[in-house]
């Protein structure tokens, strides 16, 4: 196994971490619990995945930077997984990274939950949409690494 396959893993491992925190911290904020540990957690594990997904875009010859580099981006726009590595997944679970930083710095700085919610909730809808689950044709993933 070389070390991108065991990245690959590892991020996908990480996807079970973050929705499962993620899903668990929007709970406790929703019954007023302290949601902090969780968060904490949800935070660093999305910062983890954020950087070993930088770590693929920019290094892997098959998706993101250096297909764009080499097809073109007229090309990878007009093929939808190529599109979906290079572009959406990437940007939209960006966005959802921010999302969770942001709310999570607000929950602990004030211990309220009202913006942290909604954060939340947008960061669960956006990384359920861009994650390559099985069932996605074209770009579907195993629902564990080596499945």
């Amino acid at each position: 196994m070389t070390m991108n396959t065991g990245l690959l893993h590892l991020h996908n491992i990480l996807r079970w971490v973050i929705l499962i925190t993620l899903l668990l911290s929007i709970y406790k904020l929703f019954v007023k619990q302290d949601a902090l540990k969780t968060s904490k957690v949800l935070f660093i594990a999305s910062h983890t995945t954020l950087l070993i997904g930088l770590y693929q875009y920019f290094v892997s010859s098959l998706v993101g930077f250096k297909a764009i580099q080499t097809a073109g981006m007229k090309t990878v726009m007009g093929d939808s997984v190529s599109r979906f590595w290079g572009m959406e997944h990437a940007l939209t679970m960006i966005i959802a990274i921010i999302l969770i930083s942001i709310g999570h710095i607000r929950y602990k700085k004030s211990g309220k939950a009202g913006l942290t919610q909604v954060l939340y909730l947008l960061a669960l809808v956006f990384i359920l949409l861009m994650t390559p689950w099985p069932f996605k044709a074209g770009v579907g993933r195993p629902w564990f690494p080596g499945m």
